[in-house]
């Protein structure tokens, strides 16, 4: 290699990385815009948020009810719907876009009832990073009287939201589940955080500049941060080198491959070794000899390293290895 071309280094990583009620108006009174019901005080029961804001608020009970269960939710709809003492029939009401009838059309009843799973009558679904939002809407379409020229009454859609906590285990609690919560197990996956930094000489800060000289050495440390998880160690399957962000272009030096070798190191004119001891478990250095690709006219050149983890208690294999080549024993 020759001295005094200069040239800047990019580093990349990817990693491996039901309830029953009797009374179905059991439901706050107040029924004059949108109100919501919850099942439990608790932000983490899931509940239901109802739009009244096109009916009419002369009843003190609302027109529409809504709970939401686990797999479904059931809707019901006072016949008297604006507060009139003019009760709607029950073919005229419909729930979602795909027009889902209700579950009985007695004219004798004061109220009709729908109950459909969440994602059945046309609802959509909306994912936050708190809920699992699933939305549908009653629909009132009156049919025309007798006299075709006049209208007695006005279509209304009550817009519908069942709102699913994500931070939560939904459940009855009629089943109590050895494995462990879905919640818990969210939140390990997204405490781990990869980084790839290019270090000082003194492997005591991250390097502020990204420019090296051919005969300088690149000092490389892969971290693994694993806040609430149980020990890790951290490995490093491959580092490509290329010339384009694109880790599969062409050129490209694989100088860390076969799961774990630092291959580079056979080379007779280079100093590239991991650095043996580790100073933790997750963290890992090593030293790859500054180099070019031959022809290329550009200064930038362009690591990407496969970063990945195994229990810190499993002892190192075959598949889970750091290895540089020994010059002095061939191996």
């Amino acid at each position: 290699m020759g001295f005094g071309s200069r040239f800047g280094v990019a580093l990349l990583c990817w990693l491996l990385a039901s309830a029953a009620s009797s009374d179905p108006w059991g439901f706050p009174s107040g029924n004059s815009g949108p109100w919501r019901l919850r099942g439990d005080s608790r932000r983490s029961q899931p509940w239901a948020r109802v739009d009244l804001s096109q009916l009419r608020a002369l009843s003190p009970r609302p027109a529409v009810a809504v709970r939401c269960r686990e797999g479904q939710l059931a809707v019901t709809v006072r016949r008297d719907l604006f507060g009139t003492g003019r009760p709607v029939r029950a073919a005229e009401l419909s729930l979602g876009t795909a027009s889902c009838p209700p579950l009985s059309t007695n004219a004798a009843q004061t109220f009709v009832t729908f109950v459909a799973a969440l994602h059945e009558c046309g609802s959509t679904l909306q994912v936050t990073p708190d809920s699992l939002i699933y939305r549908t809407t009653l629909f009132y379409k009156p049919t025309r009287s007798g006299n075709p020229l006049i209208v007695r009454a006005t279509p209304a859609e009550v817009p519908i939201e069942c709102h699913y906590p994500r931070r939560s285990n939904v459940s009855s609690g009629a089943v109590h589940p050895t494995w462990a919560p879905f919640r818990s197990t969210v939140a390990a996956e997204e405490r781990l955080r990869f980084s790839l930094r290019l270090m000082d000489d003194e492997w005591s800060r991250e390097r502020l500049s990204n420019g090296f000289q051919l005969g300088d050495s690149l000092r490389l440390q892969a971290d693994v941060t694993s806040e609430g998880h149980v020990p890790l160690r951290l490995f490093v399957d491959q580092c490509v080198a290329t010339a384009s962000p694109d880790r599969s272009s062409s050129p490209r030096y694989a100088f860390i491959d076969l799961g774990g070798c630092l291959v580079d190191s056979r080379a007779e004119d280079t100093g590239s070794a991991f650095v043996s001891p580790r100073p933790r478990p997750e963290s890992l250095r090593f030293l790859v000899d500054a180099f070019k690709f031959a022809g290329d006219t550009g200064n930038l050149l362009y690591i990407s390293c496969h970063l990945r983890v195994s229990p810190a208690a499993e002892a190192p294999n075959s598949r889970n290895k750091a290895c540089s080549f020994s010059k002095a024993s061939g191996l």
